[in-house]
């Protein structure tokens, strides 16, 4: 093993999380135990690419944790997680768009966001890349989004890789990135302080940033 891999584990291993009580805080401490190996760097890259289409958890919380292991690393920790989220949004178009009935519609239902799914068509009709842009950015369920992405191209009579997804990797290679190097900077510069911060503060840090963003975009229509 490297010594950085090493110095990583060591960090990790010295921090301590809670007991689960429940099965997603498993699956949550599941996904932080990889920062305790040397595999931290490829399992954040798959768990970016997954949480875009289907997985529950947030890339942001094991990117969280190798980044405090070794900060001045964590700017290439956000370039996985980003690479990976991008490319995961992928996958996510192409299930809501020719895997909806076998897969799309299941992982809607297992997550309950049937309302929000509804909600999604009329938001798209407005703006397509401002809203999928926010859901990248913010907590807001990112994979609803990539899949209706896809259904929404399809029942339009779009082709498979026409304008609704272009505007969509769009807008996700405009927030994705600007979300984790977000939070790797922050973790670069100033460290553990603000790694627990994040942690504690998350959802409330993203929406007060994303609903800042948003305001802006609406004030550029009127410049």
């Amino acid at each position: 093993m490297a010594d950085s891999d090493k110095t990583a584990a060591a960090g990790a291993a010295a921090v301590s999380y809670p007991k689960p009580r429940n099965p997603l805080r498993r699956l949550y401490n599941w996904v932080l135990h990889w920062a305790e190996t040397p595999y931290g760097a490829p399992a954040l890259f798959v768990l970016a690419f997954a949480e875009s289409s289907f997985f529950p958890i947030p890339p942001d919380v094991l990117l969280v944790a190798l980044a405090l292991c070794i900060p001045a690393k964590a700017f290439r920790y956000a370039l996985i997680c980003s690479v990976g989220s991008v490319a995961g949004a992928v996958l996510g178009y192409v299930i809501g768009y020719g895997l909806w009935d076998v897969v799309g519609v299941h992982i809607v239902k297992f997550y309950k966001l049937q309302a929000e799914f509804a909600a999604v068509r009329k938001n798209f009709e407005v703006n397509e890349f401002l809203y999928v842009w926010i859901a990248g950015f913010t907590p807001i369920p990112y994979k609803v989004f990539t899949i209706a992405s896809g259904v929404f191209e399809r029942e339009g009579g779009g082709g498979l890789f026409s304008g609704g997804f272009w505007t969509m990797m769009a807008a996700s290679v405009c927030s994705r990135p600007l979300r984790f190097f977000l939070v790797g900077g922050l973790i670069w510069k100033f460290g553990k302080p603000i790694g627990a911060f994040i942690h504690k503060y998350f959802n409330l840090v993203t929406i007060a940033l994303g609903a800042l963003a948003v305001i802006g975009f609406v004030a550029m229509k009127f410049l």
